[in-house]
């Protein structure tokens, strides 16, 4: 195969298949794997249709521990190798820490902190060995800001991925492998949706704070294949992170809790 490939996790919608759409458009075959095998296939069908590329589905569940092995080796078994890797498959967890059961955060850190770091440790060694490879962590505004109430690891988790691109970016560039932290804001997806907060999140936030999946993916696309270890996507969410660093803490504190309160469950 001329064309390289790269794996898209939870490419079924959203910022997922934004970047799933961008690598197809700059001449790359793609992996595709969510849990949704019909919305791969129809996204699959329209990637081949306009861009003459190949386009590999896989349904699975990152919640799985065995997903991550399993994935890498179907499409070992299809004999291609993984030259690019966006690690975007994710959700939020609704409620404070203690509100729900272990079980739903044990398996909101399998699927947004396990398996990303288990795809790339999978992926690396091949990517130094040709000398090409580019990773994408899809982190957030969050991952750069003060902790809040509510949603308690998702800040936490989206933090990690930052730093686990900047030191792998670090360990792999000259070996010619680009890693990159993404961290968009708001996003136009049904991030919301899933996570029952679409209609508290579109009043308390104006229009123009919105980015969409596309513009996401480009900006993150590009900023990967130049080289940088951190893109935050978006004006307004570089100038919110900007500022959050010049903070005390306290104050950073009190300013995050003060937004998030505007559209967090009481609980």
């Amino acid at each position: 195969m001329s064309r390289r490939l790269c794996l898209v996790t939870g490419a079924s919608a959203g910022i997922g298949a934004a970047f799933a759409r961008v690598y197809a458009a700059n001449d790359w075959d793609v992996a595709l794997t969510a849990r949704r095998g019909d919305r791969l296939e129809a996204l699959a069908q329209d990637l081949t249709a306009a861009h003459g590329v190949e386009a590999l589905t896989i349904a699975a569940d990152l919640a799985d521990p065995a997903a991550p092995a399993a994935i890498v080796e179907r499409i070992h078994a299809s004999g291609r190798d993984i030259d690019g890797l966006v690690n975007n498959a994710g959700y939020g967890l609704r409620g404070a820490f203690t509100s729900t059961a272990w079980e739903e955060q044990a398996r909101f850190l399998q699927i947004m902190l396990q398996a990303p770091t288990e795809l790339c440790h999978r992926v690396l060694p091949g990517m130094r060995a040709r000398g090409f490879g580019r990773i994408i962590n899809i982190a957030s505004v969050m991952g750069h800001m003060n902790a809040t109430a509510g949603s308690t690891l998702y800040g936490p988790v989206k933090h990690f991925l930052v730093r686990l691109a900047e030191g792998l970016h670090m360990e792999n560039k000259p070996h010619g492998v680009h890693v990159t932290a993404v961290s968009p804001g708001f996003t136009l997806s049904e991030f919301h949706d899933v996570n029952g907060m679409r209609e508290k999140v579109s009043s308390s936030l104006p229009s123009w704070a919105w980015q969409t999946a596309d513009q996401v993916a480009k900006q993150g696309y590009a900023a990967c294949e130049a080289g940088a270890a951190i893109r935050v996507t978006g004006a307004l969410n570089k100038l919110a992170v900007g500022v959050n660093k010049l903070m005390p803490d306290p104050i950073g504190r009190a300013m995050v809790a003060k937004q998030a309160s505007r559209f967090r469950d009481s609980s």
